[in-house]
């Protein structure tokens, strides 16, 4: 009988623990009333007065969804996930952690549900929880399931599209959901790990890959429409923004492998446009301090595919080229060479294939069709990626990597300093990048001696007027080209007394070269107008007058047996150059001079000006020994009128002769055999107006070899000096060496080398230095 009354006490309501009458009393008779809020708020301060019976409250919460699910009671599901997820915004206690473990059962219930409302409802819970601050860290906590369900959510290829795109939308929120709960949170599984990355990402591309070509933005953040539409694809960059937003150092490299895989499991380099959207997404999304880890990686990926079609190849480097641009606005670190080496070696690659017509066979497992044409767009691909990222670059680095590139075995015409900026001549080019690069500009190779003046052009072109120079013509009016042009300033004033006769010399040299074409001609006219607006003052315009007077003389005397065509080249050139410096002095009597001998030439010699010369089809005279002194620029004449406006007159009257060095004589060139004539100018120290010309050596063939000669037999017997002086020292008594080193010590000390006149003509003595002193050999040596 006991048991029986215990039996029916149990049944009765009101013996039931009071939490699960509180449970109980918040659902509605009808489900349609929906969540009955008085007796949800007398559950809510129950749980917060009692909080040791939340996780029973979420035990039986769970039980009744879990029931109500298998009977397919859905207005009851919707309101215990309703009463959940009150209770999570309300109750930040210890023991929440217990009610979690409940609720994120409840969720998953709700996801493993074939019905797509369920998913929906679940995902939305799942979010609202993803967003709680928890006062109380979980040590054991998974959502390695919820991963893999929202990823699959993601790929639904439900039957109705508007089913399938909040399926999918549900799904993509979900992911982000995990990655707000996870990403700052140590005590969990890290989501960085490749398994849940290789879930994520992918996930969150391929909704981000059905985005529609008319719906499609710029990635940059600042371009954001201020309503974006409610589709998977929006959706999915954003999370994937904010992924990447918070990715930390150590976890870029598992967060892009993914993408990299994804564009090649679904052959999305070519065409490359949804690739280019995706890195852009990633460079802009990421901290700037960590762009570099990406660039590595497109690098290393690129290295991977060197036995890829070309065309896969292309769309990787042009991915490359987009993301090195924005990376170089932040910082790319050590990866400057890394980048350029790489390029270069898979430039000569593809070089190598189109010429072998195959790939690697060595190492090919099968036989591979090399297409020329897409090796082509591919090397051009490469070219235009050096070309841009260079470009960004800072001045110290921009001159490294021109360097850098010109110690590869081959040369390809890269523009490298194409839109450089620099306000400091000295640091943009240096001396050794200077030397280096006009060292370059006599070799024989016409691709290269045009690469190095396009780079000069580029490096001294500091406000935009190259543009204007493309084409070679002797404007009337020069006010047209509306030039920029600003006041020489110091550093560039030291620039030029430091290296101007090294620019000249090399302009000078690059003139007479045999294989010259119109681009070459344009391209000096381009530096001679350049330097003539950036780096000119008084002294460099009478140089570089000289130097166009000397350049005419090449064409009249023509030692250099050029052809018609480079005579009447050089004669336009000088007639261009002149007509601009002209205008540029606005020094009248100047203009006048360089204005009548254009019109004479146009009248009786069109063949020795731009607008003949330099054309599709030039017009030339094949008789160009008879040039009478009316068609020429006169010397005598241009010293005169610029000498009655405050120019130096009596170094306009000196000749341009330029002053050779020992790479010019040694370089392998055709005229290493011809004659030489060599003048230097010495200017005394007193007075820096007058110059006394001395008369230099003449230096022909025979001379040049007697001198080499020479120096090796001089040197031949140095050495055996020094081999005799050790034998000595090796094998001689002390005795013997001892006495000879006394003997030399003991001599007078030396006289001076030599004597130099004062400003009066009296001889002055000298102390003579200690480096100059003669000692015993045994010392020397």
């Amino acid at each position: 009988m006991y048991h029986v009354v215990l039996s029916v006490c149990g049944c009765c309501g009101a013996l039931r623990p009071r939490y699960k009458r509180l449970v109980d009393n918040i659902f509605p008779e009808d489900p349609e009333d929906g969540l009955v809020k008085t007796n949800m708020e007398k559950l809510t301060f129950y749980a917060l007065s009692a909080p040791e019976k939340l996780d029973r409250i979420g035990a039986y919460l769970s039980e009744r969804l879990i029931r109500d699910v298998g009977r397919h009671r859905y207005g009851y599901v919707c309101i215990a996930m309703e009463a959940l997820d009150q209770l999570l915004m309300a109750c930040h206690c210890q023991s929440i952690n217990l009610f979690v473990e409940s609720f994120l059962k409840m969720v998953a219930k709700l996801l493993e549900s074939e019905k797509p409302n369920l998913q929906i409802l679940g995902t939305n819970s799942f979010v609202k929880f993803a967003n709680i601050e928890e006062d109380t860290p979980s040590y054991h906590r998974s959502y390695d399931f919820f991963v893999s369900r929202f990823s699959e959510m993601c790929h639904s290829s439900h039957d109705d599209m508007e089913i399938k795109t909040k399926i999918r939308m549900s799904g993509i929120k979900g992911l982000q959901g995990v990655v707000r709960k996870t990403v700052n949170d140590e005590l969990q599984a890290n989501i960085w790990d490749p398994q849940h990355m290789d879930k994520i990402v992918p996930s969150l591309l391929f909704n981000l890959q059905h985005v529609e070509e008319a719906e499609s933005r710029s990635p940059s953040p600042l371009q954001a429409p201020e309503k974006e539409k409610e589709n998977p694809a929006e959706l999915a960059e954003r999370c994937l923004r904010e992924l990447l937003g918070r990715a930390a150092f150590g976890n870029i490299k598992n967060a892009i492998k993914p993408v990299l895989i994804h564009l090649d499991n679904h052959s999305l380099w070519e065409p490359k446009v949804f690739a280019i959207r995706c890195f852009k997404i990633i460079m802009y999304s990421i901290q700037p301090q960590h762009s570099h880890l990406v660039i590595q990686q497109l690098l290393s990926h690129l290295d991977a595919n060197s036995r890829s079609a070309a065309t896969v190849r292309a769309g990787i480097v042009e991915v490359l080229s987009e993301a090195a641009v924005i990376a170089a606005t932040g910082s790319v670190g050590p990866t400057v060479l890394e980048m350029f080496n790489t390029l270069l070696r898979q430039l000569r690659l593809s070089i190598d294939y189109a010429l072998t017509g195959s790939y690697d066979v060595a190492m090919s497992l099968g036989t591979k069709i090399i297409k020329e044409h897409e090796e082509r767009m591919f090397q051009e691909a490469v070219i235009k990626t050096i070309g841009s990222f260079a470009s960004t670059l800072p001045t110290y680095q921009r001159s490294e990597v021109i360097l850098f590139i010109m110690t590869w075995p081959f040369w390809v015409p890269l523009q490298v300093s194409t839109g450089f900026q620099c306000n400091n001549m000295m640091s943009a080019l240096p001396s050794n990048f200077l030397d280096r690069l006009l060292s370059t500009a006599l070799m024989e190779d016409a691709e290269i001696r045009l690469f190095v003046l396009e780079i000069l052009i580029s490096f001294i072109d500091r406000h935009g007027n190259r543009h204007k120079f493309s084409t070679i013509s002797t404007l009337s009016d020069i006010s047209v080209l509306k030039l920029k042009v600003d006041k020489c300033s110091r550093q560039d004033t030291v620039f030029m007394k430091k290296h101007s006769q090294q620019l000249y010399r090399h302009i000078y040299l690059s003139c007479k070269e045999e294989t010259n074409i119109q681009k070459h001609y344009e391209a000096l006219y381009g530096l001679l107008a350049l330097i003539s607006i950036e780096l000119a003052n008084e002294e460099v315009v009478v140089d570089l007058i000289r130097l166009v007077l000397a350049v005419q003389d090449v064409a009249q005397v023509n030692e250099e047996n050029l052809p018609v065509y480079n005579r009447c080249a050089l004669y336009a050139l000088g007639a261009a150059y002149l007509n601009l410096i002209s205008q540029l002095t606005t020094v009248p009597a100047f203009c006048q001079h360089i204005h009548e001998v254009i019109e004479t030439r146009k009248k009786e010699a069109p063949y020795m000006l731009p607008e003949d010369v330099f054309v599709e089809r030039p017009r030339l005279s094949q008789n160009l020994d008879g040039v009478v002194i009316e068609f020429l620029f006169r010397q005598s004449k241009i010293s005169e009128v610029l000498g009655g406006s405050g120019y130096n007159s009596d170094r306009l009257c000196l000749p341009y002769i330029p002053q050779l060095t020992d790479e010019d004589r040694l370089s392998k060139r055709k005229s290493i055999g011809e004659t030489i004539s060599l003048q230097v100018e010495v200017e005394s120290r007193n007075s820096p107006e007058k110059e006394e010309r001395v008369p230099a050596e003449e230096i022909t063939y025979e001379t040049l070899k007697k001198a080499i000669v020479d120096s090796v037999a001089v040197e031949e017997q140095e050495r055996e000096r020094r081999r005799q002086v050790v034998e000595k020292f090796q094998k001689a008594p002390f005795e013997e060496i001892a006495a000879h080193c006394g003997a030399r010590v003991s001599e007078p000390p030396p006289s001076p080398s030599g004597t130099i006149t004062a400003a009066y003509g009296q001889p002055q003595n000298h102390s003579i230095p200690v480096y100059e002193m003669k000692f015993p050999d045994l010392c020397v040596y």
